[in-house]
């Protein structure tokens, strides 16, 4: 008979191998010891802001606040659904996702370049026009960069509610310094590389933001309808109820409205207790990420790629 220790063992063991299979896919493992392992400079050097956000399980609700707040941009959101295929086949995109976080922020300066120039290639054929007759691009560079000010405003606050270590207000500029490169390197226009330049970047797309049916379509499916077998279904909750309350109020109000989605209704308080409880669960289960010794720092997590 297996000894309470042995079976806690085998419990976290099997929770980070379907945790990491869902996020980083099939070839997650063989792509994490790539990305960690391979030697050579890097973009961000072991103690980068960059490196301690993106490494944290705190980007699990982040992501999924990004792409609730990324949806309400009606042109961004239009490309996103004609092209993505999120619905037929979400989790590919986020492997595919996941992985050029990873690849990015520990990989190799090359491997980066080359991940940059594949997602280059993939937008420069993206082209189409929205229901109201809008021309759109996935390279423009006024869409990259709202992209990227959605991610890097929900990957930060992400953290600082939810990260294992918070940063200073040094830390969070230096952080937008450090994702900035990567959105350059994309052609995003003007990414924000302070707390100030990201505030003023965000009033700046507030006007055009709004929910559209493509918008509401996208928060029942990431809110009331997952793709998850049932055991995962509470855990998931917990998740999307702290990503939805990240969410500035306006935001909140306009992703949720009409979905009738447990996470929509879950008090403040309760959101984040269960926020707490979900990257605490995802914290334990995942191991560290390979590397080098003295390549990382201590204690670092990795729950990206």
């Amino acid at each position: 008979m297996a000894s309470p220790t042995t079976a806690v063992r085998r419990l976290r063991r099997q929770a980070g191998e379907a945790v990491f299979l869902r996020v980083a896919g099939p070839d997650g493992a063989r792509n994490r010891e790539r990305i960690h392992s391979t030697p050579g400079p890097r973009w961000f050097a072991p103690d980068r802001p960059v490196r301690r956000v993106h490494g944290d399980a705190s980007m699990f609700i982040g992501g999924l606040a990004a792409l609730l707040l990324q949806s309400l941009h009606p042109v961004a959101m239009a490309a996103v659904a004609a092209h993505s295929g999120y619905r037929g086949d979400p989790w590919g995109r986020l492997h595919r996702t996941s992985t050029f976080l990873a690849v990015t922020t520990f990989g190799t300066s090359a491997d980066a370049e080359a991940a940059v120039a594949r997602v280059r290639a993939v937008h420069a054929r993206v082209r189409g026009r929205t229901a109201d007759g809008v021309l759109y691009r996935a390279d423009d560079p006024e869409l990259l960069g709202w992209v990227h000010v959605a991610e890097a405003d929900c990957f930060l606050r992400a953290h600082q509610r939810y990260g294992r270590h918070p940063l200073d207000p040094a830390g969070c500029d230096a952080y937008l310094a450090d994702t900035a490169r990567v959105a350059r390197a994309l052609g995003a226009d003007r990414p924000p590389r302070d707390v100030r330049e990201l505030a003023v970047r965000m009033a700046g797309y507030r006007p055009a933001l709004r929910p559209t049916d493509a918008s509401r379509d996208t928060a029942r499916f990431l809110l009331t309808d997952p793709p998850l077998p049932g055991a995962a279904r509470l855990p998931y909750a917990l998740l999307a109820a702290a990503a939805v309350d990240l969410l500035p109020g306006w935001a909140r109000t306009a992703v949720t409205a009409g979905s009738g989605a447990v996470a929509a209704r879950m008090p403040g308080v309760a959101a984040r207790v269960g926020g707490h409880a979900v990257t605490w669960a995802i914290r334990w289960s995942l191991p560290p990420a390979p590397g080098r010794a003295g390549q990382y720092p201590a204690g670092q997590d990795s729950s990206s790629g």
